[in-house]
C-alpha cells in the first residue's frame, strides 16, 4: 500500500509541476534554464547538499531516537491539552464529506506539491539567491524541527481526543497513514512542519511576487489550507501550529542572514567552484 500510495503522489506530481512551471514561470524563463543551469548549480550545490544531509540525519533520527525521547523526552501533551483545551474542536463546526476529502487532499498531494515546486521554480531564476535562502530555510526548519521532536514527546489531538473528533485524516483515507508513518511518528507533533513549511514557502512567495507574481497568491491559498488541516484532521494541536509559524518565521530570517550576509557562504562557493572546475 505504501508504494501505491507514493505512486499516486508522484504521478499527481509529474502532471502538475510542468503544467504549474509553465503557468507561473514561463517559456521563456525556462528555455534560460537550460542553457544556465550548470552555473546554478555550482552556485549553489553546497546548499543542496547540506539540504539532502538534513533531510538524510532527520529520517535516521527520527527511527533512532524513540528509546531517546523516552528516557530523556519532556512528555507535554497533557500539557498542550490543559493550554488550549477543546480549541480544535472549533474546525469540526464546518465538518463535511466535502470539506474532509479537499484537507485530506491538500495535507498529503498539496503538501508534496507546496514543497518541491518553489525548489524548481526558483531554480529558474537568473539569481540564484532565493534558490539558496529557500534550501536553507528548509534546512534550519528540518534542523530545528528533529531536534524539538527528540526532546518534546507529545501526542496529537486524534490519540487524545477520540471521542470528539469527527474528522481525522485515517478515519477518512485510511491509506494515507502507509505513508506517513515511513516519514513521521505520532509523538512528533511539536512544532507543526508541515505548519513551518507552508508557511516559509508562503513568505518566499510573497517575497518572490515581482518575479512569479502569479504563484503568489495560490502559495498562500495552499499554505494556509494546509495549515487549517493539520487541526481539522486532528494531527495537530493550536500550539503545534503556533510554534510552525515562530520556526517559519525565524528560518526565513535565518535563511537571509546565510546567503546574503555571511562571509562562510563565500568560502563555501570557492571551494565548490575549485572542486566542479577540476
Amino acid at each position: 500500500m505504501f508504494v501505491e500510495v507514493v505512486t499516486r503522489v508522484a504521478a499527481a506530481l509529474a502532471v502538475a509541476l510542468p503544467v504549474s512551471l509553465l503557468a507561473f514561470v514561463g517559456r521563456d524563463r525556462l528555455a534560460r534554464t537550460r542553457s544556465e543551469w550548470r552555473s546554478r548549480i555550482r552556485t549553489a550545490g553546497p546548499l543542496v547538499v547540506i539540504l539532502v544531509a538534513s533531510l538524510l540525519v532527520n529520517r535516521w533520527v527520527r527511527q533512532s531516537a524513540p528509546a531517546f525521547s523516552r528516557e530523556y523526552g519532556i512528555y507535554a501533551t497533557a500539557t498542550f491539552y490543559r493550554l488550549e483545551g477543546d480549541f480544535i474542536l472549533v474546525f469540526q463546526s464546518i465538518a463535511s464529506e466535502s470539506v474532509t476529502s479537499y484537507f485530506s487532499f491538500v495535507y498529503v498531494y498539496g503538501y508534496a506539491f507546496l514543497l518541491i515546486f518553489p525548489v524548481v521554480a526558483y531554480f529558474t531564476l537568473s539569481d540564484t539567491v532565493l534558490f539558496r535562502r529557500l534550501l536553507s530555510a528548509y534546512t534550519f526548519n528540518y534542523a530545528v524541527g528533529v531536534v524539538l521532536y527528540v526532546f518534546v514527546v507529545a501526542y496529537g489531538p486524534r490519540n487524545l481526543m477520540v471521542e470528539g473528533l469527527d474528522t481525522v485524516l485515517y478515519d477518512a483515507r485510511p491509506e494515507y497513514q502507509y505513508l506517513t508513518q515511513e516519514v513521521n511518528r505520532n509523538t512528533n507533533v511539536f512544532p507543526s512542519l508541515h505548519t513551518s513549511l507552508s508557511a516559509t514557502v508562503a513568505a518566499f512567495a510573497a517575497i518572490s511576487r515581482d518575479d512569479l507574481r502569479a504563484w503568489f497568491p495560490v502559495a498562500v491559498l495552499l499554505a494556509a489550507s494546509v495549515v487549517v488541516s493539520t487541526m481539522y484532521l486532528g494531527i495537530h494541536w493550536g500550539i503545534d501550529v503556533l510554534a510552525g509559524l515562530v520556526l517559519a518565521s525565524v528560518s526565513v530570517v535565518f535563511s537571509r542572514l546565510v546567503v546574503d550576509r555571511w562571509a562562510v557562504w563565500e568560502v563555501l562557493e570557492d571551494w565548490w567552484r575549485s572542486r566542479t572546475d577540476r
